[in-house]
């Protein structure tokens, strides 16, 4: 599980327009049309085709769990992509992402500041470069350090030196020990 990463796709999941579907055989069916038969779902879940038939005809109602763990995130995934393209585009462009966290937060700046990492909860609205960068980076396939880097950078641009007007000489922002992390658009 990636933490940034789910976060991030968490927040696009709320610009969708319908929700995807809940049943197993729905998933299958919705599985089967995008991939454009049965097989390929079958080679992708790691069934057999068979199975994913079964599924489709409402033979079988309830997969193993982890089973149901895959088809939902493959649905997921695919679902409604131009409204997910839209709302990534809107965010990089003009809207910006917000992000709420309750972390330890320190930095590294010169001798004699009060540097010490404690933990805040902070909710900041990122600018839309940042939330490009971070979109960028999930779609190039970062994982979840390269993530929190481009988060920490993110704040130490826009909360620690309030966008230039203090702080200027701070080095490095550590974003650790997340408790809580929550994206929104």
């Amino acid at each position: 599980m990636t933490l940034f990463g789910d976060g991030l796709d968490a927040a696009v999941h709320k610009a969708f327009t319908r929700p995807a579907p809940k049943s197993a055989p729905a998933r299958m069916r919705y599985l089967v049309k995008q991939l454009k038969g049965t097989k390929a779902v079958a080679q992708m879940l790691g069934i057999s085709q068979r199975t994913v038939e079964r599924y489709v005809k409402g033979q079988i109602k309830r997969p193993r769990p982890e089973l149901a763990a895959r088809l939902e995130r493959e649905v997921n995934k695919r679902w409604q992509p131009q409204i997910r393209a839209k709302a990534r585009a809107r965010a990089a462009t003009t809207g910006g992402i917000v992000i709420d966290t309750r972390a330890r937060l320190g930095y590294t700046a010169p001798i004699g500041s009060t540097d010490e990492s404690r933990i805040r909860h902070l909710t900041v609205a990122l600018p839309p470069q940042h939330a490009a960068r971070l979109f960028d980076a999930q779609q190039v396939g970062a994982d979840d350090a390269q993530l929190r880097r481009i988060a920490a950078d993110a704040l130490r641009e826009v909360y620690f030196q309030d966008g230039g007007r203090r702080a200027g000489s701070l080095e490095e922002v550590h974003f650790t020990d997340i408790e809580h992390l929550e994206f929104e658009l």
